[in-house]
């Protein structure tokens, strides 16, 4: 021991932290510093805006496209926000997985004149993104890969659901919607929890035809969009139509509403399309 002792004494420099690792250090401790800040900032405008009535935005939340986070349109995350919102009561539940932008019109609308006198159903974000934490109770964090590590209340929990994954791989969409499963209450008196599904194109059969296929989930009509564009072909997947709204521009969501369409749609129109030709 006294050999070892004498060796350090011999040479404090084996003590000392080097440049590099003192300026990782100091790296680290700032972007700490700065994600806390971030966050307190988050969490104050999201109360003051709660407390003054002034529509939430995802401005406030950056992309971070490395994350695979696209943001949908106002126009889009609205729209679809009033489908969960349809009918519901105050023992609704509605989970929102990894769509936070649909999240977030869900609370404008609530705190809207116009749901002023409605019911106020439960809502629950599943985000991985801590950004969103600033939702306090309302928020779970949710990594896909573990999807079942979860608080045990959420289980059976939801009467509907719209999941956005993350990323367009199998092994992404079956964890998802196995989170989603895990999470529906039981179908009541013949009618099956609502789900919204919105992911990539490619995604079509696997989603249609297998992970929700009991649920009865087929492609819509209806197209999201989102707010700085997305290169590859994005679908709406539901198990429930959506009437167009009296009143509403022709050429809006509201307007349109959306209708299911059919299995092996692509191939069809192809034929007929081939047929007319």
């Amino acid at each position: 021991m006294a050999c070892i002792i004498d060796k350090f004494s011999d040479d404090e420099s084996d003590l000392e932290l080097s440049t590099s690792t003192l300026d990782a250090l100091k790296s680290f401790y700032a972007e700490r510093d700065a994600r806390a800040e971030q966050f307190a900032k988050l969490q104050a405008e999201a109360e003051e805006r709660h407390a003054l009535n002034v529509k939430l935005s995802m401005d406030a939340f950056t992309e971070d496209w490395n994350e695979s986070q696209f943001w949908y349109s106002d126009e889009t995350a609205t729209f679809l926000a009033k489908q969960l919102l349809a009918g519901a009561t105050p023992t609704t539940s509605i989970a929102v997985v990894s769509a936070p932008s649909v999240f977030v019109q869900l609370k404008n609308l609530l705190n809207s004149d116009a749901y002023k006198d409605k019911p106020k159903p439960k809502l629950t974000l599943l985000e991985h993104d801590n950004r969103f934490a600033v939702f306090a109770d309302e928020f779970v964090f949710y990594d896909f890969a573990q999807p079942l590590k979860l608080p045990s209340h959420l289980k059976g929990a939801f009467d509907r659901v719209i999941v956005d994954p993350p990323f367009l791989s199998e092994d992404c969409q079956t964890k998802a919607a196995l989170t989603v499963r895990w999470m529906l209450k039981s179908e009541e008196k013949g009618e099956k929890p609502r789900i919204i599904a919105c992911t990539g194109e490619r995604m079509e059969t696997l989603v249609t035809e297998k992970l929700y296929k009991s649920y009865g989930l087929r492609t819509t009509t209806f197209e999201p969009k989102h707010a700085r564009g997305l290169s590859n072909e994005f679908y709406c997947y539901a198990n429930f139509e959506v009437k167009p709204e009296e009143g509403a521009g022709a050429e809006t969501p509201e307007g349109k509403g959306w209708t299911l369409r059919e299995l092996g749609w692509k191939e069809k129109e192809g034929a007929a399309t081939a047929a007319a030709a």
